[in-house]
């Protein structure tokens, strides 16, 4: 780690030195630069669009309530296998770096910061360009993390969890004996949501999953495991519950948020939350859009009136009220540190390995949270290289391009 290094190399008088010695060292380690790796979206369209490029930059002047934080992991969200496709609204068009969460060390920070200092972790939030080594940002999005949370975790833990607690309890306000569909009980959201209503008491729990993964989410407190993929999940429900049930948490749309609507027992919670059913293939499906959003649901207030029921839609991203995120986040990391909350890392992939991560969350493999590594893989633990495949070029590339700025690295091709 070059600009680490760099830091450690500085004078030993550091401490005694005059004013116009510390002004000299302060213009040299401003023009001081290191190299930072970031995941950067080259354009909209499948895996191999999503591309590892290497960046030459100097170290970044912080402004008024800013920190500067080195990124030991990230987490992937399903918000970017849509910003992949160009179905993320909210992502900047391409060329941009994609990542919303991520977890690592403050290495510098603003004058003014006063909860905050060097050598911290801290979880980070962000709109977009997490996918980095290094990233300026708030001092309000950046959360100290308890002492005994991995890097993972952290990374696992902002997106999904306020997500998952801004609907059941902000939304859906839970109470004991209530009863709450999950759909894709198994993935980061699903899991979050699952283990939030274990801290409510008897709190019964549906859960949508294929049948591989059932026995890991009744394990994690799902009461009901359905397998959606064999079996009418409506008719199992209502054999069960034959009332129905309180609260549905919706990514789906379509189709599903009628069938949802449905099961709900009078006086009770729709939340919608995503659009899943859109995203069949690699790249944008206009014809499964197209479907999702015909048979989406749609009601006016006397239906509503009539149902006796409550619809709401939940997006964390459009969500601008600091505070309530910052409650929430303080909230979530109490429970952590109390051991009623606990983030599943599915697994953890290299940045040269997002095609892999990727496609591991888009094919539906994951049982909880895939996570992405900044730093890069070590000499011994690089795999041989299959033929075909472009492991291991960086450092070649590196040599070959030095006189650029920027330069793509390969990315490992399944």
């Amino acid at each position: 780690d070059k600009y680490n290094d760099n830091n450690k190399n500085s004078s030993p008088e550091e401490s005694g030195s005059s004013p116009g010695a510390t002004a000299a060292k302060e213009e040299v380690e401003a023009h001081k630069t290191f190299p930072c790796r970031a995941l950067v979206l080259t354009g909209y369209g499948g895996y191999d669009k999503v591309k590892l490029q290497v960046k030459t930059q100097k170290k970044p002047q912080l402004k008024a309530g800013e920190i500067l934080v080195r990124v030991k992991a990230c987490g992937l969200n399903f918000a970017e296998l849509l910003g992949r496709q160009g179905l993320y609204d909210l992502l900047p068009s391409p060329p941009v770096i994609m990542g919303m969460e991520g977890s690592g060390v403050i290495e510098a920070v603003g004058d003014d910061i006063k909860d905050k200092k060097v050598g911290d972790r801290v979880i980070v939030l962000n709109r977009s360009g997490m996918w980095q080594e290094v990233v300026v940002v708030r001092t309000e999005r950046a959360f100290i993390m308890p002492d005994q949370m991995s890097f993972e975790e952290g990374a696992a833990l902002p997106i999904n969890y306020l997500t998952a607690y801004m609907m059941l309890f902000e939304m859906a306000n839970v109470r004991p004996g209530k009863s709450v569909l999950i759909h894709m009980a198994a993935g980061g959201v699903g899991i979050a949501a699952t283990q939030l209503c274990q801290t409510v008491q008897d709190v019964t729990v549906f859960g949508t999953a294929s049948a591989a993964k059932h026995e890991t989410i009744s394990q994690g407190g799902v009461t009901h495991p359905i397998d959606y993929r064999t079996k009418d999940y409506v008719e199992e429900i209502r054999k069960i519950s034959p009332k129905g049930v309180d609260v549905v948490l919706d990514p789906l749309g379509g189709s599903d948020t009628q069938k949802g609507f449905s099961l709900l027992k009078p006086l009770g919670t729709l939340i919608v939350f995503g659009a899943a059913n859109c995203v069949t293939g690699q790249k944008k499906n206009l014809l499964a859009m197209a479907k999702t959003w015909y048979n989406q649901l749609s009601l006016g207030t006397m239906k509503l009136m009539q149902a006796n029921k409550a619809v709401c839609g939940f997006h964390l991203g459009y969500l601008s009220d600091e505070e309530l995120i910052s409650k929430a986040m303080v909230k979530l990391l109490e429970l952590y540190s109390q051991g009623k909350i606990k983030p599943r890392i599915d697994s953890s992939f290299r940045f040269e390995e997002v095609t892999d991560a990727m496609r591991r969350m888009h094919e539906r493999q994951n049982i909880g949270k895939v996570i992405l590594l900044p730093e890069p893989k070590k000499e011994e633990e690089k795999p041989k290289p299959e033929p075909g495949e472009n492991v291991g070029k960086t450092e070649a590339g590196a040599k070959e391009n030095k006189e650029e700025t920027t330069k793509e690295v390969k990315a490992e091709e399944a």
